[in-house]
């Protein structure tokens, strides 16, 4: 029954809140070492994902989302050794004081306790974020969807052989092998036994948690990522960029799916960039102007705020920076949003005024990750501004507490 699992894992909290740093980079070198040593293992049980993935007619978008092959096993050991080096986060004095009446104040950070983490597609999530967790002193509790079952559930036995060997209580990592949606719901209300829940997935996903939890979430909604590109930008750069943001791979959240460009420059880097995007078979959806310039379908209200993950495109010619700025305000789910630009002022008015978790210049979007902002890994990408925003760490798995150090006053 999950509730023993939940029960074993708030008890687990109490023996990891205070646990060592070097035992904890202990299990983490051994959760790396299980990865490598079980390649085959790992491949085997994802291959059962990927069959039930292509029976059941998934994208080819979705179904990248779910191989775990030799490369990504490597991208999940390097994250975990990333995130054993990191400084730890727990017992870090934030800020410390002492006042008129002789107590010395402390602020000091401190573990969640018990995340909750429902997520969609992706195994390597599981790895992520139970060693986020087990780094900054939390318990984790992952439940993934059906579609990489296998891969999950072994992943988590590795993680808890590795938990055993090195001394650290086995609930400390749970995986979830029910994929039941009623169990989505179970957990979304035991609010006696987690602490925070992280939902990250699609908008039925996050929509439904918001809707039903009872306990504080932090969302990792959609990505509705957009590039400027602005009258004074490098046309040779803009068009790398435009194409590395929505081709490099076109089903994860940080993949561009608008394109705004100043009608200044649209003549002439539209055609550049319709090649561009043939080679990669990207549909282009554009505004009235667009299809005046190139051939593509027309845009509708719908397309500007809709996350594909597909190779498909809108494109909107706008006649300012602050019409593009208005368009990603209304539009955006305030994931990731960049502009190409060699003007100062227009970079900076973007960057002031683009109410997104990471606005960039002169950079793709694709740059928005745990692993490529240091982190070693994420949780997920946040796109609320409550507790945290942005790649989700180690650091943002914490919260504070005051310890106050008195000589026997009273009040």
């Amino acid at each position: 029954m999950l509730v023993n699992m939940l029960k074993a894992a708030k008890e687990a909290t109490y023996e990891l809140m205070s646990m060592r740093s070097d035992i904890k980079d202990r299990a983490l070198s051994a959760v790396a070492d299980k990865l490598d040593k079980n390649r085959e293992l790992i491949k085997a049980e994802n291959a059962k994902d990927i069959a039930y993935a292509n029976e059941c007619g998934l994208s080819k978008a979705m179904i990248d989302r779910l191989i775990l092959d030799d490369k990504r096993i490597d991208a999940m050991i390097q994250a975990v050794n990333e995130i054993k080096a990191q400084t730890d986060p727990v017992g870090k004095v934030v800020e410390g004081y002492r006042r008129p009446n002789g107590l010395y104040i402390t602020k000091v950070k401190v573990p969640l306790g018990v995340v909750g983490i429902i997520f969609e597609s992706r195994p390597n999530v599981t790895i992520d974020a139970a060693a986020l967790c087990l780094k900054s002193g939390n318990v984790s509790v992952l439940r993934g969807g059906k579609e990489a079952i296998n891969s999950n559930v072994c992943l988590g036995k590795l993680m808890k052989e590795a938990l055993k060997e090195t001394g650290l209580p086995e609930a400390a990592v749970n995986i979830i092998e029910d994929t039941d949606r009623a169990v989505v719901m179970e957990m979304l209300r035991a609010k006696d036994y987690i602490d925070i829940m992280v939902p990250r997935g699609g908008d039925s996903l996050i929509k439904f948690c918001t809707e039903h939890s009872l306990i504080p979430l932090v969302k990792h909604d959609a990505g509705i990522c957009h590039v400027f590109i602005d009258e004074f930008a490098d046309m040779e750069m803009a068009v790398n960029i435009a194409v590395n943001a929505k081709c490099q791979r076109v089903g994860v959240c940080n993949t561009m799916e608008t394109l705004l460009i100043h009608d200044a420059v649209a003549a002439k880097i539209l055609p550049m960039l319709e090649k561009a995007y043939a080679e990669y078979s990207v549909e282009l959806r554009g505004c009235e102007n667009t299809q005046k310039i190139i051939a593509c379908k027309p845009a509708t209200e719908e397309d500007w705020s809709t996350e594909y993950l597909d190779f498909i495109l809108s494109v909107k010619i706008v006649k300012s920076v602050d019409e593009a700025i208005a368009h990603i305000n209304k539009y955006s789910s305030q994931h990731s949003d960049s502009i190409v630009t060699e003007n100062y002022s227009n970079s900076e008015k973007f960057l002031d005024r683009v109410d997104s978790a990471a606005v960039y210049v002169n950079a793709s979007t694709r740059w928005t990750d745990g692993g490529e902002f240091g982190l070693g890994a994420e949780i997920g990408i946040s796109t609320q501004k409550l507790h945290c925003r942005g790649p989700m760490g180690a650091d943002d798995l914490t919260t504070t507490k005051y310890r106050i150090y008195g000589s026997g006053q009273i009040r």
